[in-house]
């Protein structure tokens, strides 16, 4: 036993690294503070800022992202092994407490980053693998409001060998419930909606009134000047019969 004894330490101290050796990096995720970008967080999604010049020390490591529900992180093992049952999205959250997706090298992290580039990764973005059992690293949306929490993990082959901070919780949008909605903000809309109406109403008459007086004012020109011209009419030719009968008796 002496001798095989000997023969295990040194394997045991070997394996040692591996099993605890993770890096903790001084990086924490966050959503992306980009002035240039909408709707950082929905109602399936939320963006995040890549991990820029953090994982230069680990040039052959795969990189991928861990997505937890905040009660839930604590049961993430780093030791799970990606694209398996143990880390499926179609199995979050009921049968796995996290899950691991858009995994990538270190190539697309480049640091510095380019100027110019928008650096961010939407989180839960892909609808087509979402029931896929055969895509267990699929990002796909996510399945409540959470909150949730996320770290980078950088494996080499299928072992841990560096870790983010976990994020800050990560709420999603929800849509309001109707018995949610203001009564007061409601009230006031349809005071608004009222106030419109009668207003349309009053300038509506207002307008006929105008119309109605205008065409009053036409038809009474017109007929005070053809009275006018009528009159005149006569009594020219009743002037000009006068004229003719009165000739004869002045001369007589």
């Amino acid at each position: 036993r002496h001798p095989r004894a000997r023969t295990m330490l040194p394997l045991l101290l070997l394996l040692l690294p591996a099993a605890h050796g993770i890096a903790p990096l001084q990086y924490t995720p966050a959503l992306t503070t980009n002035p240039t970008l909408e709707g950082v967080t929905t109602a399936s999604t939320f963006v995040l800022d890549q991990p820029r010049c953090v994982f230069q020390d680990y040039g052959n490591a795969d990189i991928w992202l861990v997505v937890a529900l905040e009660q839930t992180k604590s049961t993430f093992n780093n030791t799970a092994k990606p694209g398996t049952n143990e880390t499926a999205f179609q199995r979050f959250p009921d049968l796995v407490g996290a899950y691991m997706t858009l995994n990538t090298t270190l190539v697309n992290y480049p640091c510095p980053k380019p100027a110019g580039d928008i650096t961010v990764l939407r989180v839960g973005s892909e609808t087509s693998c979402a029931q896929d059992n055969t895509r267990p690293t699929c990002n796909g949306p996510l399945p409540g409001p959470g909150p949730y929490q996320v770290k980078f993990l950088a494996l080499e082959g299928s072992a841990p060998v560096a870790e983010t901070k976990w994020s800050l919780p990560i709420m999603l949008r929800t849509a309001k419930s109707p018995s949610t909605i203001s009564t007061a903000a409601s009230g006031h809309s349809a005071g608004m909606i009222a106030i419109t109406t009668i207003l349309s109403i009053l300038l509506a008459i207002l307008l006929a009134g105008l119309v109605a007086m205008l065409v009053f004012w036409s038809s009474d020109s017109c007929g005070g000047s053809s009275t006018f011209s009528k009159p005149e009419s006569v009594t020219v030719r009743r002037y000009n019969t006068h004229h003719v009968y009165d000739q004869p008796a002045a001369r007589l």
